[in-house]
Formats: C-alpha cells, sequence, structure tokens
C-alpha cells in the first residue's frame, strides 16, 4: 500500500490527471536490490532485524538506501515485537527481517502475537537457494508451513522478478481488510539473481475483496435496537482503534447516551475520563463494566470478537440480551455468539452510518429512555469503584507506582505493557484519553512484548515519551533490547514491576493451589547474598540495565516515589531503568475466575457485589 507523503517523509510518485497509472521506471538490479526498493516504494522507513547467511544479499543494498533505516536488534523476537510496536503507535506496517531456520522461527512468536491482535506486519525471511529447498539443507526451516496457521497470508519467492509485486501485496494484504502479519520467505538465489525493477507493480489478489462499506438495511435494523432498548451497552474492540474511528464512536456515544465498555485491546479508543465510559470489561474488568454487559438487553460489539477472556462461561454471558455485532472480519460474526444483526464492515463507515440512522430514528420521535439503566449504572460505579490497599509493612504498592507514572508522565505519553498483574493495573490505573497511546499483548499474552514493542513504538514516534511498564519475570525475557536502544538513540523509559515472582501465576496459586507457589518464585535461590531482601535481586536489574547502557535506578521507599519517577522522565537521550521492588501479594481485582461466568464477578479477595433485587427484570 502506497503511504501519504505526511506518513513517509518521501513524496509519492505524481498520478497523472486521468487517473492512469504513473510512468514505470525500469532499474536493472539485483533481486536484493529490487527487494530494498520496493519497501522504498510501499514507504517502508524502518526495519527491525538482523542478518544471516540466508538474507545477507538484501543487507548489502540497504547500507545504500537513504529512506530505510534498518535497526539491528539482539533477538529475532525483539524484531518481530518492535515491528508489532511501531505499527501499534504509527498506524503504519511494521516491517522485521530474518534470516532461514533459527532466524525465522525465532519470529513465530511475534507474528502468532501479531496475527492474535490485528496488528499490520511484514516479517521478511532469508530461505536456503530455491534448489535446496526440501532437503534439510543447512539453516533451512519451512517458516511458511510453519507459519500459515497465525498469519493472514504468507509467500514464498523463488524468481527475481517476483520481488516488486509480492512485497506490494504484502504490505496492501497486512494493511487492509482486518489487520494482520504477512510472511514473505525469499530463497536466496533469487535475492542474488539479475533482475529488472520497476514500480508499480501489477499486483494478482483474486479473491480478496474486503467488504468496508456495510450493509444499508442492516444499520437500520441496528439503530432501531438501539433506539428502543432500555439497556444497551457499546461494547468497543481494537478494531476500532485499527480503523481509526474514535472520533465517529464519540459522536455515536454521546447521540444516543449508552454506555461504552472498551477492552483491554481498545484503552484509548474512548476517554477513560468521559462519563459514559464504564470501564474495561472481561476478567480482570471494572465491575461496572463486568455487570453492565451481564445485564444489557442489547450489545452493539464494534471491532470485537467476544473472546473468552470477556465473556466468561460463554452459555452464561449476556442472557438477556440481543446482539448487534460490526467486524471487519465476517468469520468473527457468530463465531462465538450468534449476532441477531450482523454487520460486515469497515469500524469508521459502520461507525459514521450508525449515527446517521440513529439521527433518523431520531428525527422521527425514537429516542432511547435509560435513565433506570443510568440509575443502575451509576451506583455501581460508586459502589464497586477501582482500588487497592497500600501495604501494612510500608512497603512499595505496585498499583500506586502504575498511578503515579501515569499521573506524572506527559500527557502524550504512550504505554506499552508486558503480560500479568502489571498489565492489568496498568490498564486499570493509568488514564487513556487518546488512541495509540496503550499497547500491550492482548490475546497471545505474550511476555517479553514490552522493552522491543516500547523500542519500536519510539522508533515510530520519537516525538514522544514512551513507558515500558513490565514485569520482572517479562524483563527477563528480552531486556538485552536495551542494548539496542541504547545505541540507536531509542530512550525509552521502563519501569520493571519487581516482585520477585511470577505474579499473576503466583496469584492463581493462591487463589486455587492452596498456596503451593511451585516454581513461580524468583529472587530464591541456594546462594542468595540476602534472602530477606525483597524482590528479584539475581540479577541485579540496576546493574544489568548500567551494562547495557541504560541510566538505572532503583526504588524500595514510597518517599522516594515521586522524586525518581520525575527523574526518569527528565533523562532523554538515553534508555532509563527504574527497579520498582513491590510487595509480593498485591492481586488483581476484580477478578472473574477462568470457567466462570461473569456473574460471579468479585469486586476483592471474598467481596462479591450485590446487585441488589430485580436487576434482573
Amino acid at each position: 500500500m502506497l503511504m501519504t507523503e505526511q506518513a513517509t517523509g518521501h513524496h509519492p510518485q505524481p498520478r497523472p490527471r486521468n487517473g492512469a497509472q504513473p510512468a514505470t521506471t525500469v532499474e536493472h538490479v539485483t533481486g536484493a536490490q529490487s527487494l530494498i526498493r520496493s519497501l522504498e516504494e510501499v514507504g517502508a522507513d524502518t526495519v527491525f532485524g538482523i542478518p544471516g547467511g540466508a538474507i545477507l544479499p538484501a543487507y548489502d543494498p540497504m547500507m545504500d538506501s537513504k529512506r530505510v533505516r534498518h535497526v539491528l536488534v539482539r533477538h529475532e523476537q525483539g524484531a518481530g515485537h518492535a515491528a508489532t510496536g511501531y505499527a501499534q503507535a504509527t498506524g503504519r506496517v511494521g516491517v522485521c527481517m530474518a534470516t532461514s531456520g533459527p532466524g525465522a522461527t525465532n519470529l513465530v512468536t511475534p507474528i502468532a502475537d501479531a496475527h492474535m491482535d490485528s496488528v499490520p506486519l511484514v516479517a521478511i525471511t532469508g530461505q536456503v537457494a530455491s534448489k535446496a529447498i526440501g532437503t534439510d539443507a543447512f539453516q533451512e526451516a519451512d517458516i511458511c508451513g510453519i507459519t500459515m496457521p497465525i498469519t493472514k497470508h504468507n509467500f514464498l519467492v523463488t524468481k527475481a522478478e517476483d520481488i516488486p509485486r509480492t512485497i506490494a501485496e504484502a504490505f496492501h494484504i497486512a494493511s487492509t481488510g482486518r489487520p494482520g502479519p504477512v510472511l514473505v520467505d525469499i530463497a536466496k538465489d533469487a535475492l542474488q539473481a539479475k533482475t529488472t525493477f520497476s514500480w508499480p507493480p501489477t499486483t494478482d489478489l483474486p479473491g480478496y475483496r474486503p467488504v468496508t462499506k456495510p450493509h444499508a438495511k442492516q444499520i437500520r435494523e441496528a439503530a432501531k435496537l438501539i433506539t428502543s432498548a432500555k439497556r444497551p451497552v457499546l461494547y468497543v474492540g481494537g478494531g476500532v482503534l485499527k480503523a481509526g474511528a474514535t472520533a465517529e464512536l464519540k459522536v455515536l456515544a454521546e447521540l444516543t447516551g449508552a454506555p461504552v465498555t472498551t477492552t483491554l485491546m481498545a484503552l484509548g479508543a474512548f476517554p477513560d475520563s468521559h462519563p459514559l465510559h464504564v470501564g474495561m470489561p472481561g476478567m480482570h474488568g471494572a465491575v461496572t463494566a463486568v455487570t453492565a454487559l451481564q445485564k444489557a438487553d442489547l450489545i452493539v460489539a464494534l471491532g470485537a470478537r467476544f473472546d473468552d477472556r470477556v465473556t466468561g462461561k460463554l452459555d452464561s454471558f449476556a442472557p438477556f440480551a440481543k446482539i448487534v455485532h460490526a467486524d471487519i472480519d465476517p468469520a468473527e460474526i457468530g463465531k462465538n455468539r450468534a449476532a441477531d444483526v450482523p454487520i460486515v464492515g469497515d469500524a469508521r463507515e459502520v461507525i459514521a452510518d450508525l449515527v446517521q440512522a440513529v439521527q433518523a430514528e431520531h428525527s422521527e420521535g425514537h429516542k432511547g429512555d435509560y435513565t433506570a439503566w443510568w440509575s443502575d449504572l451509576n451506583r455501581w460505579r460508586e459502589t464497586y469503584p477501582l482500588g487497592y490497599d497500600l501495604p501494612e509493612d510500608g512497603s512499595l504498592s505496585p498499583q500506586q507506582v502504575i498511578q503515579r507514572i501515569g499521573e506524572l508522565a506527559p500527557a502524550d505519553t504512550i504505554y506499552a505493557a508486558g503480560v500479568g498483574q502489571h498489565q492489568m493495573w496498568a490498564a486499570h490505573f493509568i488514564n487513556y484519553e487518546k488512541p495509540a497511546t496503550w499497547l500491550n499483548s492482548g490475546g497471545a499474552g505474550t511476555m517479553g512484548y514490552a522493552v522491543p514493542a516500547a523500542m519500536g513504538a519510539k522508533a515510530g514516534r520519537p516525538d514522544r515519551p514512551v513507558w515500558a511498564i513490565d514485569g520482572d519475570g517479562c524483563f527477563q525475557m528480552t531486556n538485552q533490547e536495551l542494548v539496542t536502544c541504547a545505541l540507536n538513540n531509542i530512550p525509552i523509559k521502563v519501569a520493571i514491576i519487581n516482585n520477585g515472582a511470577l505474579g499473576m501465576v503466583r496469584q492463581w496459586q493462591t487463589l486455587f493451589y492452596n498456596q503451593r507457589y511451585s516454581n513461580t518464585v524468583l529472587h530464591s535461590g541456594p546462594d542468595d547474598v540476602n534472602p530477606q531482601a525483597r524482590g528479584t535481586r539475581i540479577p541485579d536489574f540496576v546493574k544489568l540495565s548500567e551494562a547495557m547502557g541504560c541510566v538505572a535506578l532503583r526504588c524500595e521507599d514510597p518517599a522516594d516515589l515521586d522524586k525518581v519517577i520525575e527523574q526518569a522522565n527528565a533523562i532523554n537521550d538515553r534508555p532509563v531503568v527504574i527497579d520498582f521492588i513491590v510487595h509480593e501479594d498485591a492481586q488483581v481485582w476484580p477478578m472473574v475466575a477462568a470457567g466462570t461466568s461473569n456473574d460471579e464477578v468479585m469486586a476483592a479477595r471474598g467481596v462479591r457485589p450485590d446487585f441488589g433485587d430485580g436487576e434482573d427484570d
């Protein structure tokens, strides 16, 4: 997909006034040169990767490119997550590159992660020479076969002349319809062969025609349901962010007056501070959001997929609700919950059309009365707000650490989270007012996501502060990318929420395994210098971070909290890492236990909300 001048920083080729294709420029090049030229023309400005034998021919012409910056990462997993963070922060296609065999297979986790979260990603891998494919050649792996279930599409290129067309198609597929990862695997001899380069290529994608414009009849039916409902909820998923539909969503919400819930992948799609926002739904969602969906008589799902973390036990989810389900991917509609009004289309077009249809209903005197509904919602919101208790021993509360980071950071800060307790606390206790300010691994739940994703976000948006909120378990998976940040002038800030344990797993062991902490303690060992010290001390995160070229700080006393965060915010010429030593027994609440009904939501440990009589009427 050809990006705009504003997005890419270079001038696209002018098109003749009659709409014909611009005159093609033919160059005699190698396949590798053709690859780099193609990346330039599709608007790729940053590639995260590591060279190796099979992809090496592509790295020589990349050295000469004035339009494509390569960031040399320390692990291919870091390249993939960085490309994802770049894509989520900028809205453009993220690009990562690796060699064949183990280089390519190290991309599998970030590719799967991008697939689950619908992130536009193009992964380019080298492959052994075409004649050696299938012979178990050195560093050969069938990466197309391996990634087929976790890519939107993938290509094996064995001819140099196919490279421009394949790159153009890969970027188009990744960025249109429901976004997702596309793999381009290129044989080494195709990179080395002589060919001609011309742009734009003629693409050939029979059958790939994503539907973006919704059906007018379905829109009218949805509008009628909205204006006749008594207890509607707008259930907003990540698709609204992908479609750039946040302005339209705000208009629709304020027009209808319906409550809005934003999923973990949709935080920032609707301002947290808006009075119509009732919170995040799900296993660890706000009590009001979880209960609103359960007791709704109409759920309008926009770019959401009724995943198990939101629905809980599926057959008990929202038993009174009719369902309007709008999604650009028809495979999602009816997959988990049958839709009374299915709408296939781009979220921006769907919501814009819904606004007009609801306005038409209002003009005919049909306007929903949600007074009693909001009376219930406001009572739940006041009775069961998000909150936490400070540790009685005076140690740092992880929730307080994260809340203060959010309060002291500049308003345009981007946050990337790892996976676990700190992820949920970051979702709860930082306010997200704007789109593209919250990056996380939602569907796959990938530990090790935060540091490289923050790196990618900062590379794509160097004008914005970027904080990674990470756990001491997650941090030990991908922290080597701090070296990449230090050497490439990518000054991210990292908060390690260090409780000395794999926190979320430990919470489950506390609640469901009789406090038998099997292999979740990270800080104990036979040679511990100080077994009484809180948090993970081996490795020493301060020394480790300093060794990787970062400014490193440690905070253990709540009295030092603001001073340390402000010190980190003031440093913008290199990465900063803060090791926050927090209490290990803090838990994430609210919670719906896995496999149970959302009706059984717990506001806190041992506290089940009392919704009073007659709520289900």
